[in-house]
Formats: C-alpha cells, structure tokens, sequence
C-alpha cells in the first residue's frame, strides 16, 4: 500500500485521550501490537513518530504529552511547539499564534472540520474552551497541502479526539483534582473520565468501537490590574493624563463531552462519527477606581483630579458543537474518502451591567502618582470614602454571537506505478458555507435624578460594600450589583435604549467557499514529492446598519473572489534518521469579521466604519529544514522560513483622501500593499536511557524560533495634512520564542519543569505620526512543575504547579517604562487522583 495512503488512514497510531490523567509513567504492554506505553518519554516518541512520517513539515503533542504538563486547556498544551505562542486572558493561554502570525491569520479544526469563532468580531478560537482532557492529539501544520483548506498564513491548528482503536479492549480512567489559586485563597474543583470499548457487530470481531469522555471544571480566580490605556503626554515631559486600577473576581467553568463511534465492517472500509460539545462560562466582576488629573502630571508632582468608581458584572458563555460523519473505501488501487461536518459556536451575554460609574461629587485635591511603569495613586483619604461620589450612568447591555460552519468534501485517490516508483494521483472539492450574526442590545440609565431618585438614593453610600482585596495598592471600598440592578428594575427600559450601539453593532454576515484541488505524489527511491494545485472560489455577503448624522441606512455589500494556489513538497532521505524537507505553498485568509463589518457611524466631520470591500491577506510561503531522528524520544532540527504576505489589513484614517477629502477622522480598516516574514525554527529532545541509572531516567526537550517581520503602513499626516507611511512589526509577532523542559522518569516516579519564553512584540498601532503610542506587550516567562506517582499500578497521585515565579502581563506604551497595563495573577497549585484501567 501507498505510504501516503497510509498516512490518510492513520488507523492505530495514537494513544487515547483519556490516558491523560495517567500520562506520567509507564506501563508495560507488548510493542509488538499497540503500543500502551505512557510517560514522557513515550508521548513525545509517538508525537515524533507522526511527525516523522506526514507529508507536511508539521508539529504534534499528543494527549498523554498534555497532561504531563500543567496546562489548563488545549491552547497551553500547544504553546509547548516550535514556533507557537499564546495570548493570555486572566493568566491562562487562550489564542494561539503560529510563526509569528496574529490567531485571526491561523485556523483551527476538529476531527477535520473547520470551527467557527463565538467572538462577534474574530475568526481565531479561543481554545480555552476546549478542556485537555477531550483531545487526544493536538498538531501543527505548518506547510499546508493542495487536498487542505487554505484558509492559515500561519499553520493550521488539527484538533483530534479519541478512538476506541486506541485501545484493545476496555479501558476507562477517572480523575479527582483540587486546584488552589494563590491571588485569591479559592480552591476549585476538577472531575474528568473516560471509557471505550470495542464490540462485534456481524460477522466481524471487535470492529464496532464507543468512546465516550467528560470533564467539568470550576476555577475560581482573580487577578489585580492597574493600567492608563497609553494616556501619556510626551510633549512636555512624560506627563499622565489619567489611570485606573482594577480587581477582577472570576469563576470560570468549563466543560466538555467527547462520543464518537467507529465502524469497521472489513479491512477495506470504515466509518466514524465524531461529536464534541464544550461549554466554557465566565462570571466576572470588576471594579475599577480611577483619576483624571485636571493637567497631565510628571511622577511626583500634585494638583487636582477628577475621581470615579465602576462595575462590571457580567455572565458569558460559549458553547462549541461539533459533528463530523465520514468514511473511507479501498477498491482496488482506488481510495474513496468522504465527510461531511457541522459546527456551531455561539457567544450568550445575558443582561447584565455593562459599566455602572459613580463620578466624584468634587474634584480631587493633591493627587498624583509614583511609578511610570506600575502607578501609585497619591491622594486623600475624601477619595476612599463611598459618600463622596455618586451614580452618573448605568450601562445595561446583552450580546449574542452565532457563527455556523456547514461543509461536505469528497477525495478519491489512485495509487499506480510509475516507471517503477509508487504514485499516487489525488483530486477531490469541498462546499463549505458559514453564517455569522450579531445582535447586541444596549441601555444607557443616566441623568437619573429626573426620574424621582433623590441625592441620598444615587450615593454610592447605598452600593458600596467592604474594601476590595487588592495587592497593588490602596482600593477602597466596591459596589454591589445587586443594589444596583434593585434600582434600574423599576425603571421603563424602553425609554432608556441606545438604538445607535445596539444597531450599529448588528450585523449577518455569510461567506460561501467552492473549493477543488489536484495534486500528484511520487516516490523516487529516497525522495518524495507532492504538487499540486487548489482553487477557492469565495462569495461574501453582509447585512447592517449605518448611521449618518442622525439619520439611520440600511447596509448591503458583497464581494466575490477567487484563488489559484499552487503548491509542492519535497522530502528527502539522507539517510534512516536524517531527512530534508522543503516546501513552497500559497495561502489566503479572509479577514475578521470585526473588520468586514458593514455598520458606519458619521456625525458631521467624525467617521468610523469596518470595511466589507476589503481583501483577502495572500501569502507566497516558502520553507526549507531539515530532521534528524535521535533514537527513541530524540529529534534534533531546523527550519528557515520566509513569507511574502499581500494585503496586509491594518488600522487606517482616511481623512483628507478621496470620499473622506473633508473629514477631521475617518478610521476603518484598509489593505497594505505587503509584509513579509522571515525566521529560523531550532528543535532538540532525548530521552538519556544510555545513560547509568539513575541518569538513564533523564529526558530534555528545547526549541527556539527567532524571525522578524517588516510591514508598512499609510495614513493621513495630522500635522501636515497629506499622507505619509511608517514602517512596524507584524502585530503579535515576537522576534524570539522558546521552550525548555527538563525531565526525569522512573516506573514511580515522573518529575517535569518546563519554561515557555516569548520576546515582546506589537500589539496596537497608534496613528501614523505617533509611533510613541504604539502599544507593545512586554516578555514573559513562565515556569511550571508537574509530578507524579504510581500508588498502584492504576492509581495515581499527581501535583502540578504553574507559573511559580509569578510572572505578570504588562503592556507599556512606546518604551518599557511607560504603562498602558500592568496585571498579576500569582501562582496556581493543582493536586489530582487519576484511576486508569487498560
């Protein structure tokens, strides 16, 4: 059989995600069957092992390898990877970025389908709603082929979950864990399971196999933040305007549910249904007290300011489905796949307080601050006392996002002989059709005292509750939210509704992709080679709202376009170990959906508007490295790449230009000519079994990917009028990534320590004359530690630690000293019990 017809088999090769929990040490089974070994060692020789035979230059991590480490969902356990990083939320990894590419230019699938985003205005899925216990394997692809979707600049982020073939027999685990978050003294709870089993249906032995996982978590968190959103004066010094400090309380819960069934009657057929549920709630209070001073101060000095007090307090929840139904069919020298998949992902933000601010009675006298880089407000005690402010708005608000992926494909392949050397010819299409709708609704409750509230009624005397419990500074006392909505239920909210928020940000939105590839793959003794080219015919279509001084239009747009994407694969055999990899791919994304928004507000000489018209980001990659295999565990190697990006989108004010020739602002998005990308990818692990004991237990893994990026940016020159451009980084591109792991092993004993490094990078663009307020998101480093012991051949005890030097997020506004957001979260503990029977 054909090596690549193998490949799109891949019948047998993974261990169970549910062996998670258990993932630490070995066992002993026979490798001449399956192999049921578990440990470091092991999960990172089966992750190379399929890394080592695909046909693209891709990364894996295998379920047992994610739950090794301390990571609390599937985008911490990837981040491991060479070449990827996350963005954070609250401490924990949520958005993924590959090869210094922002999450909205990489994609992510499940079982083979594409999953949509709940976020009303992204593409990228915030993995943190998929739970580690649910993912039996997690890869990277980094070179995309002509029988893929195109739709990643960066890579394309696989999500498989698990199988009843990747056990014989029954086998089920469960695990028990308590986690303790040091920012807030809250311990929370974790349960997770799993079971599969194999059946004879028919005439056929063990060919019918269930598989069924579970996992509920509650996370009770919180972290501190003090930040000036970038509010610096630089003309006359180093001058701040105002800051704000911030305390969040969250409970988040999480959970997920994996069924899947595979069906396989005879050797030359099979059949699969894989669903996924995941269910991810966030119930998060914020207060905030903040100043504005009359004039922008220097650290140290004093004079008056403006004070307020605020709450959020809202409940959201995302939910995932995803369904996939497939089967593949071998006659003869042909192979017949098909699939067809559904899912669907939506964002539920019931009614709840959107902002309610309590504005000081009087101004603030003797107020500054210490510290550019963490502020201290310097102030009176009048400014900790709740009876000196009272209710100025309450911003009442509800969303709900739904974003649907609909897709059917079909591939057929023909293996031959060509002049003796194994070929295979493949062709194939793909419909997929994806709908995204928005509807928020929004309520401004202000100039409240003429509805019959006297003074005393709208003094945060009647909301404040006990100081607020944060470590960065003095705080005061918070707000009550019950007291709050007991005041606004009363109230008629129709005369109260804010119809240009809640209109102008509702929009439908459907984008229609016809896709077709063919692509040939050949074998000449130790060289392989896959060419081939795919096309994407895409049809967009968005509905909104726009408002032009006063007046309310109803907004239509379409685009339509198409792509021709070549691309070829080579892979060479130096020798068993050792293999060269080279690939020249071409890719399209289509941009947020934040970004194609048709909605428009213009009030007089002031616009701002998203931009359906624009295109789609193309990108001619290129990519070059070579592999040498180390034994078990072993890999050392290295990887250029460089990638030529068109249509760049950015931040753009087109005022004094064309239609917008009259206009103070116009700011929306627009199409950059290019960007381009360039870096270097270094990967080593070994496992040290040589070695005399007890050193023959050591293992070691590092990677490192260093690139840079240029991109250049146009917009209106305030100063002069015209226009004129700048040169920046690619947005979320750090220059240097990394990870380090040091591990040891016995059949007891398993002791981890990883670090993940990721160098600072760009995070927003200021306008084109003032590169000084460009906003970056400082370095970070993050240390965790993981152990475990068998009690018994089954049973488990496991601890965990993450981020143990209590690294904090900061982003600083032009230079390191300047803050736009300094937040801390403390260090985690985890210990856990996990039951595993095989």
């Amino acid at each position: 059989m054909h090596k690549h017809q193998l490949n799109a088999r891949r019948v047998g090769f993974h261990i169970s995600a549910l062996a998670l929990a258990v993932a630490i040490t070995p066992l002993w089974a026979s490798e001449a069957e399956h192999v049921n070994v578990v440990g470091q060692a092991a999960s990172l020789d089966q992750a190379l092992k399929e890394q080592r035979r695909a046909d693209q230059i891709e990364s894996v991590v295998h379920a047992d390898g994610v739950a090794q480490l301390p990571d609390q969902n599937a985008a911490e356990a990837v981040q491991r990877l060479p070449g990827v990083s996350v963005e954070r939320d609250q401490g924990e990894g949520r958005f993924v970025s590959v090869r210094g590419l922002g999450p909205d230019l990489n994609s992510v699938t499940i079982n083979g389908t594409l999953v949509p985003s709940p976020d009303s205005d992204r593409r990228a899925v915030a993995l943190d709603v998929l739970p580690a216990e649910l993912v039996q394997s997690l890869s990277v692809v980094k070179t995309l082929t002509p029988d893929m979707d195109a739709n990643s600049l960066g890579g394309t982020i696989e999500v498989e979950s698990l199988s009843a073939f990747d056990h014989k027999g029954l086998f089920y685990t469960g695990t028990g864990e308590a986690s303790y978050d040091d920012n807030t003294d809250q311990t929370s709870p974790k349960f997770s399971g799993a079971i599969s089993d194999l059946f004879s249906l028919g005439g056929g032995v063990d060919n019918f196999g269930v598989a069924a996982a579970l996992s509920v978590q509650q996370r009770d968190f919180g972290s501190d933040n003090v930040e000036t959103g970038g509010d610096w004066d630089f003309s006359d010094g180093d001058r701040l305007q105002q800051f704000e400090q911030r305390d969040y309380d969250i409970r988040r819960e999480r959970s997920g549910l994996g069924l899947n069934f595979d069906y396989r009657p005879d050797d030359y057929s099979s059949y699969y249904l894989r669903t996924l549920y995941s269910r991810f709630k966030d119930t998060e209070t914020r207060n905030a007290a903040g100043v504005e001073f009359a004039d922008a101060q220097l650290a140290g000095e004093q004079g008056e300011a403006e004070g307020w007090r605020e709450l959020k307090d809202r409940e959201e929840t995302q939910e995932i489905q995803s369904y996939v139904f497939g089967g593949e069919r071998f006659i003869g020298q042909w192979t017949l796949q098909a699939q067809a998949g559904y899912s669907k992902a939506n964002q539920d933000t019931p009614g709840h307080i959107g902002g309610a601010v309590f504005e000081g009675l009087d101004d603030f006298a003797d107020s500054g601050f210490s510290n550019t880089k963490k502020p201290r407000l310097t102030i009176g005690d009048d400014f900790y006392d709740p009876s000196n402010f009272a209710l100025d708005e309450v911003e009442w608000a509800e969303e709900n996002t739904e974003d649907t992926e609909k897709n059917i494909k079909l591939d057929i392949a023909r293996d031959y002989d060509l002049a003796g050397n194994a070929a295979q010819v493949k062709f194939g299409g793909k419909l997929s059709r994806r709908d995204k709708d928005n509807d928020t609704n929004i309520w401004t409750y202000e100039d409240l005292g003429d509805f019959g509230f006297s003074d005393a009624q709208l003094n945060m005397d009647a909301f404040s509750k006990g100081d607020v419990d944060y470590s960065l500074d003095r705080f005061g006392p918070g707000l009550s939210a019950g007291r709050i909505e007991d005041l606004i239920s009363g109230l008629d909210r129709n005369s109260f509704y804010n119809e240009e928020e809640s209109r102008v940000n509702d929009f439908k939105m459907s984008e229609d992709i016809d896709s077709a590839y063919l692509m040939h793959s050949l074998d000449i003794d130790d060289l392989s080679v896959i060419v081939g080219v795919r096309y994407e015919g895409t049809k967009f279509d968005a509905k909104g709202t726009g408002l032009r001084d006063g007046n309310y239009e109803a907004i239509k747009s379409k685009n339509e376009y198409h792509n021709w994407l070549p691309g070829l694969h080579l892979r060479y055999q130096l020798d068993k170990d050792t293999q060269l990899r080279g690939a020249i791919t071409h890719s399209v994304v289509r941009p947020t959906f934040g970004q194609l928004a048709p909605g428009f507000v213009i009030d007089g000489d002031e616009a701002s508007f998203g931009n359906p018209e624009l295109d789609p980001l193309e990108s001619r990659n290129f990519d070059l490295g070579i592999e040498h295999y180390l034994g078990r565990a072993g890999v050392v190697s290295a990887f250029l790449f460089y990638k030529d990006i068109d249509n760049f989108v950015y931040n753009a004010d087109l005022s004094g230009t064309g239609a917008w020739l009259d206009f103070a602002e116009a700011n929306t998005f627009a199409n950059g000519d290019s960007a381009d990308l360039y870096g270097l990818e270094l990967a080593y692990s070994q496992k040290f079994d040589w070695l005399p004991a007890p050193w023959n237990g050591l293992l070691m893994g590092a990677n490192a990917t260093f690139s840079r990026s240029e991109a250049t940016i146009t917009g209106s020159d305030a100063a002069t009028g015209g226009s004129r451009s700048r040169d920046i980084d690619l947005p979320f591109q750090s220059d240097t990534i990394g990870n380090l792991m040091l591990g040891w092993e016995d059949e007891k004993l398993s002791l981890r320590l990883s670090a993940n490094y990721k160098s600072d990078y760009l995070y927003e663009v200021a306008s084109i004359n003032d590169k000084a307020h460009d906003q970056h998101v400082d370095d970070q480093v993050f240390v965790d530690f993981s152990a475990g012991y068998f009690l018994t051949k089954g049973l488990q005890l496991r601890f965990e630690a993450q981020n143990i030097t209590d690294e904090n997020y900061y982003v600083y506004t032009g230079s390191r000293s300047y803050n736009a957001q300094y937040e801390e979260y403390g260090p985690t503990y985890k210990l856990g019990l996990t039951y595993t029977n095989f």
